[in-house]
């Protein structure tokens, strides 16, 4: 038996968990704002949105009574046989926030669902154009894309994929656009260039014409914790994208919907993949839910062809789920979540840099909008991360938990094995007393971490 039962001395759940054999959860009874308050009454201020997806906080009335409403009328029709008011409003309303050239949405269940379903629109696109041979995706080392097989195939964090490794389809990765961590000999103000460089030595190297698409994350999120590419690489990436006739797909699916201060995280960067993928803040937890949203250009090139785009799965456009994802993105746009976001990002950042200023181990500190990470290092100069043995990361989880704060530590930040960061991602609706109090949990924490492992 792979599930605990309580005839075996566990906690008496026989659902498995992400979690360490043994564990025992606190059992949340109801959420407030940016906390969850547990059974014994004790107070969790949410500081990452659980894994960065409750961008309204939790317990908003106004998403739960849209949700009351859809069900007053019905809860479920499949999307093959009828439209409805919310699949369509949802739609609309995403392009509205999405902008050219993005014209048409498919919708799914959930972020790794949405990169599948990314994935097979850039092989349909292909085969529609006559390039049945377009099938390689290039992706970058330090990414992550999700958990189902398509998405982990293109996922280059070690850790997570070494269980599957063997059969996953094959995928070229390019280094990480990582400017605290640049390749060796290269200075950050080179990387992009060698960045690009790389991409198109790969495409030579496979062949153009086998290479389907790129995929990568605007701003990456647990896997290399918050790591906002440099200035002019994604619009270059693009360009060579275009040279090539290789698709652009942009993970937003963490850092999109306004958690990095744009709508999409490309507006910062000046240009708009030919797919995007979102999830995440698009039903801010209330709902599963996610989406690939796509160009005119290839929606149409695929339905000339094919006559329609094999996107469907039973719960995609549920209306529920996308009865709480419009009520959603109603909220940030009527409230001007977005702006503040930008602002709160700003504020948030130059507060954690004033905490930790000189601290022996932290080596970066970085990130866009509300979404950030402190990257931690055993020698601030060499840069050298911490043993993996020592699983700093989660010794961090357990005491800011402990402590009365939800953030995202996790392993590998360096090479997927070695390196540990702490991510942050606050609801977009958290107060300036809420983001100082998760800076200042977060500090004790950290200080009382390195106290009890002493000196490093």
């Amino acid at each position: 038996m792979t599930a605990a039962s309580s005839s075996s001395g566990s906690t008496g759940h026989v659902w498995v968990r992400n979690q360490r054999a043994g564990e025992v959860l606190p059992r949340i009874r109801h959420g407030e704002g940016a906390y969850l308050i547990d059974e014994t009454g004790k107070r969790y201020l949410d500081g990452s949105g659980g894994p960065v997806i409750s961008c309204v906080g939790h317990r908003n009335r106004e998403v739960i009574d849209a949700i009351r409403q859809q069900l007053d009328r019905f809860e479920y029709a499949f999307c093959g046989h009828f439209t409805t008011d919310a699949i369509d409003a949802l739609a609309e309303t995403i392009i509205a926030e999405a902008g050219l050239p993005y014209r048409r949405v498919s919708f799914v269940s959930g972020g790794s669902e949405a990169i599948e379903t990314c994935m097979r629109i850039a092989l349909q696109y292909h085969v529609a154009r006559g390039e049945p041979g377009r099938v390689q995706f290039i992706s970058r080392r330090q990414s992550w894309h999700g958990y189902t097989f398509g998405a982990l195939a293109v996922s280059g964090h070690f850790m997570r994929r070494r269980h599957y490794a063997n059969a996953l389809m094959p995928a070229t990765f390019l280094s990480p656009a990582n400017v605290y961590r640049p390749p060796i000999g290269i200075s950050p103000d080179d990387l992009a260039q060698y960045c690009v460089e790389e991409f198109e030595r790969a495409i030579l190297t496979l062949g153009p014409e086998r290479v389907a698409a790129f995929i990568f994350e605007p701003v990456t999120g647990t896997a290399g914790g918050a790591v906002p590419a440099p200035a002019g690489y994604a619009k270059a990436m693009r360009a060579v994208c275009e040279r090539y006739g290789v698709l652009m797909i942009s993970d937003e699916v963490m850092c999109g919907v306004g958690r990095c201060g744009t709508w999409r995280a490309l507006e910062s960067d000046g240009i708009a993949s030919d797919v995007m993928a979102i999830a995440k803040g698009l039903g801010g937890g209330y709902m599963p839910i996610g989406a690939a949203v796509y160009t005119e250009e290839v929606y149409r090139t695929i339905v000339t062809a094919h006559g329609t785009v094999g996107t469907a799965h039973t719960y995609a456009g549920h209306p529920v789920a996308c009865a709480a994802a419009l009520a959603v993105l109603r909220l940030i746009k009527r409230e001007g979540l977005v702006e503040k976001v930008r602002r709160d990002g700003a504020y948030l950042r130059a507060r954690l840099e004033k905490a930790f200023a000189g601290h022996d181990h932290i080596g970066d500190i970085r990130g866009r909008g509300l979404l950030l990470a402190i990257e931690f290092v055993r020698d601030r100069g060499t840069k050298q991360p911490f043993p993996r043995t020592l699983q700093l990361h989660t010794k961090l989880r357990e005491r800011t938990f402990e402590n009365g704060l939800i953030c995202f530590p996790s392993g590998g930040t360096v090479d997927g094995i070695n390196g540990d960061h702490v991510l942050l991602a606050p609801p977009y609706t958290a107060t300036g007393e809420e983001l100082d109090a998760i800076v200042s949990i977060l500090a004790t924490s950290v200080d009382q971490v390195f106290c009890e492992l002493g000196p490093q």
